[in-house]
C-alpha cells in the first residue's frame, strides 16, 4: 500500500489493480490525505460553485430503468411535461436572481418532436443571453437523434449545438459493466454508445461533465473499470471538465430492497477517483447526495467542487434524498470557508468568475 500512495506523490498513474485495491483496503484517513494532496496540487487552496437552476422538461419516458424513481409512463399518475414558455419562466426567474447556468434534462419522450428541443434551446438563450445551457445526457442526445430527428449523432448534437446548447450534462452513464447494467437498468445504452455522444461532442470543440452512479450491485472492480473507461476517454479528447460521483438512492424504485451507502464508503469513492482520475482537473461533490456537511467535509478528500445552488431538484428527491432543493451562495460560499478553503464562483465549463 505505501508503494502505490508514494506512485500517486510521485506523479504516477494507478493501474487497474491498485485502484481496486485502494477501494478495498487502504485506511480512510491515508486516501482522503492523499487525494487532498493530488487535489491541491491541481486547484491550490480554491473550491468552486456555479450559481446555477435545474429544468426538467418531462419525465415521460419509455424506459423503465430499475434504479429510477423519476421516470413515469404516458398518462401514469405523477407524469409532467412542461410547455416552451412555462421552461423559459421558470430560468427567466432564477436568471433575474444571478443564476448563469441552466441544468436541464428529461426522459426519453416517445412523441415531443426534436423541434420542442431545439426551440427550448433558443428561447432559453434569447430569453437568458448569459446563461449558458447545459443540457441533455447522453441516452436524450441519441434518443433524439436515431428516433427523434433521424439523423446521425453528430447531425443531431451540431443542431443542439447552433441552437445554443453550451454544454452536455454527464447523466446516463450509470456503471459501464454491461453486467451491472442488465440489472440496474436493462435495454439503457451501452458504455461504448455513452462515450461515443461524449466523444462526438468532444470532437466538435465542446465540454461536458460525466458522472458515476455507485452503491448499488456493482463492485470495486466495476467502479474502476468505469473510472478506466473514462480516464481513457479523456486521454483521447480532454474534454470533460469534471466528474460527479454519487450514491444510489433507494426509494420509490425497483432496487429499493437495497441499503444506501455509508458516508465513509462516499468519501473513499471520492477520494479514489480523486487519485485514479489524474487527467481531470476537478471532481464534484454533488451535496443534492451527499449532504452539505458530507461535502464540505469532502473537500478534504479529493473534492474541489460543490456543484451549484441548484434550484428546483426532482430526480434525487423522487428518490428520497432528504437535503434541501437548493442552497443560496451565502450558504455554499460559508461551507467552503468552513473547510478551509476559497470559495470562488465558476462557469459551466469551470472557468473562475467574478461574482
Amino acid at each position: 500500500m505505501r508503494e502505490i500512495f508514494a506512485k500517486v506523490e510521485n506523479g504516477g498513474r494507478l493501474t487497474p489493480a491498485e485502484g481496486v485495491r485502494l477501494l478495498a483496503e487502504a485506511g480512510l484517513d491515508e486516501l482522503g490525505a492523499a487525494a487532498n494532496a493530488v487535489c491541491e496540487r491541481k486547484n491550490g487552496n480554491v473550491a468552486t460553485y456555479v450559481f446555477n437552476t435545474y429544468l426538467n422538461y418531462s419525465n415521460v419516458c419509455y424506459l423503465s430503468c430499475q434504479f429510477c424513481s423519476f421516470a413515469r409512463k404516458p398518462g401514469q399518475e405523477g407524469a409532467f411535461t412542461y410547455g416552451v414558455d412555462e421552461l423559459v419562466q421558470q430560468a427567466s426567474e432564477a436568471y433575474s436572481q444571478g443564476a448563469r447556468e441552466v441544468h436541464m434534462v428529461g426522459g426519453l419522450h416517445p412523441k415531443l418532436p426534436f423541434e420542442f428541443y431545439l426551440q427550448l434551446v433558443r428561447t432559453l438563450k434569447q430569453t437568458c443571453p448569459e446563461m449558458a445551457v447545459k443540457a441533455f445526457t447522453a441516452i436524450e442526445v441519441r434518443h433524439l437523434a436515431e428516433h427523434v430527428a433521424k439523423l446521425s449523432i453528430r447531425e443531431a448534437l451540431e443542431r443542439l449545438r447552433d441552437a445554443g446548447l453550451d454544454a452536455l450534462t454527464g447523466g446516463g452513464a450509470e456503471i459501464f459493466s454491461q453486467p451491472v447494467r442488465e440489472q440496474i437498468c436493462k435495454g439503457k445504452e451501452t458504455a461504448e454508445e455513452w462515450l461515443e455522444v461524449h466523444r462526438t461532442w468532444h470532437r466538435m470543440g465542446m465540454r461536458s461533465t460525466c458522472t458515476m452512479l455507485y452503491g448499488h450491485v456493482e463492485s470495486y472492480a466495476d467502479r474502476i473499470d468505469h473510472l478506466h473507461q473514462l480516464r481513457q476517454l479523456q486521454d483521447e479528447t480532454g474534454g470533460f471538465t469534471s466528474i460527479v460521483p454519487y450514491a444510489f438512492e433507494p426509494l420509490n424504485n425497483s432496487l429499493s430492497y437495497l441499503t444506501r451507502v455509508r458516508p465513509e464508503e462516499e468519501l473513499r469513492t471520492l477520494a479514489v477517483t480523486r487519485l485514479y482520475l489524474d487527467n481531470f482537473d476537478h471532481v464534484t461533490g454533488y451535496w443534492i447526495s451527499l449532504t452539505l456537511p458530507l461535502a464540505q467535509r469532502a473537500l478534504r478528500y479529493g473534492v474541489d467542487d460543490l456543484h451549484g445552488t441548484i434550484f428546483r431538484e426532482r430526480i434525487f428527491h423522487m428518490a428520497g434524498a432528504a437535503t434541501p432543493e437548493q442552497q443560496s451562495v451565502a450558504t455554499l460560499e460559508s461551507a467552503i470557508r468552513a473547510a478551509g478553503r476559497e470559495p470562488r464562483r465558476r462557469n459551466t465549463v469551470y472557468e473562475l468568475v467574478d461574482a
